[in-house]
């Protein structure tokens, strides 16, 4: 499996979603073992400085951005781009 990195902010609401939608996701057999390292923005700054984003939750696959949230997304949207995500992971 590939590695999975997740920047959010604890009082962001679409981070809120994107934590709904991975336990969700993981209640499947497919996804149930699927690591997600996550990284709060503020607590870590050294760490989420060294990578390109602007909103959150942003998702990297083996350091590479695969999903950041833009305003105006809903819950369905989110939850899509975290199956993209923990599909890419699984992927050989």
């Amino acid at each position: 499996m590939k590695n999975i990195k997740m920047f959010h902010l604890n009082d962001c609401g679409y981070c809120d979603k994107a934590r709904k939608a991975m336990k969700e996701l993981k209640q499947e057999d497919k996804y149930k073992d699927v690591v997600v390292e996550t990284i709060e923005e503020t607590e870590h700054p050294d760490i989420a400085d060294q990578y390109d984003y602007y909103a959150t939750p942003t998702y990297y696959v083996d350091e590479k951005k695969i999903f950041e949230a833009h305003i105006g997304m809903t819950y369905e949207q989110i939850k899509a781009e975290v199956k993209h995500v923990f599909d890419l992971a699984l992927e050989d």
